[in-house]
């Protein structure tokens, strides 16, 4: 009961900062800094109920360990501060298996994968929902594909030839059937110009649905502009000095909140493990 009580905290505490993600674009930092105080002091009691330092030092060098890949992914410019510290403190809370997961790692690690996983298969339900709000998304994707129509068409026959002459080879120095050849290579060909369509897909949607152009009278603290280099939104003191600059418009960007995957892989580990195997299991063998 006492060890459920941390993963019912970290899952409260990550669904209720990525709600206020998805509202406001920002997560305040006393939700992450709740949870991590929760963490600590709950694991020194149970050291200290348990005669041992381990329970606290694992909560400390879990936690420790995610922020310092939390704040990379941010220096990055791929992650907010506020993500950065929810992934460090389930870090602290969830040290390690404290019941019973379908994972073969131990749950903290299956859960880091997890969140990018899942977190990957959130972020593309996020950027089909964004296209449906926002209609120009859809009309620059297709008009892109209407002016180079021909040059998309020549790419994939050469690929599809190239895949022929490949296959034929392959076939005669590996013994192996034709088909089999044109069937891998015909998967790949598919698979690649999907993969092509989605990354123009996530191209448009970066450019016209995050990114805006807005007078500065319009600037509000907590706008993040677009030649920051981290997810990171002006202050007071940032914006009353653009205001008084000589600046008209600036552009501002916006990105997907994603705040939400750390619930979400959470309950995806306690439910069904490491999402890696499942997608195996299910979609491969």
């Amino acid at each position: 009961m006492f060890d459920m009580m941390f993963f019912y905290v970290a899952l409260v505490g990550s669904s209720l900062a990525g709600l206020i993600d998805l509202k406001t674009t920002e997560i305040p930092d006393k939700i992450p800094y709740a949870m991590i105080a929760f963490g600590i002091i709950g694991y020194l009691i149970k050291s200290i109920i348990v005669g041992s330092y381990f329970p606290i030092l694992f909560s400390i060098m879990t936690g420790l360990i995610f922020l310092g890949f939390g704040l990379l992914m941010y220096f990055g410019g791929q992650w907010g501060g506020g993500d950065a510290k929810i992934l460090s403190a389930i870090g602290f809370l969830l040290p390690y298996s404290i019941f019973q997961a379908k994972t073969l790692f131990s749950f903290p690690l299956s859960y880091f994968f997890n969140v990018f996983l899942i977190g990957a298969a959130y972020m593309i339900v996020y950027i089909f929902i964004l296209s449906f709000i926002k209609r120009e998304i859809w009309k620059e994707f297709f008009k892109y594909f209407k002016q180079n129509s021909l040059k998309l068409i020549k790419l994939n026959l050469i690929f599809a030839l190239s895949i022929m002459i490949f296959s034929s080879f392959a076939a005669y120095f590996y013994a192996y059937p034709f088909y089999f050849f044109i069937k891998l290579g015909g998967f790949l060909m598919i698979g690649t110009f999907l993969f092509f369509l989605f990354w123009k897909f996530a191209k448009t949607v970066e450019t016209v649905g995050f990114k805006k152009k807005i007078p500065v009278s319009k600037l509000k603290e907590g706008d993040v502009l677009e030649s920051s280099k981290i997810w990171e939104g002006i202050t007071k003191e940032q914006l009353r000095k653009i205001k008084k600059s000589k600046k008209k418009y600036v552009t501002i960007k916006d990105g997907v909140r994603f705040a939400p995957a750390f619930p979400l892989a959470l309950l995806f580990t306690f439910y069904y493990g490491d999402a890696i195997f499942w997608i195996l299991n299910y979609f491969i063998f």
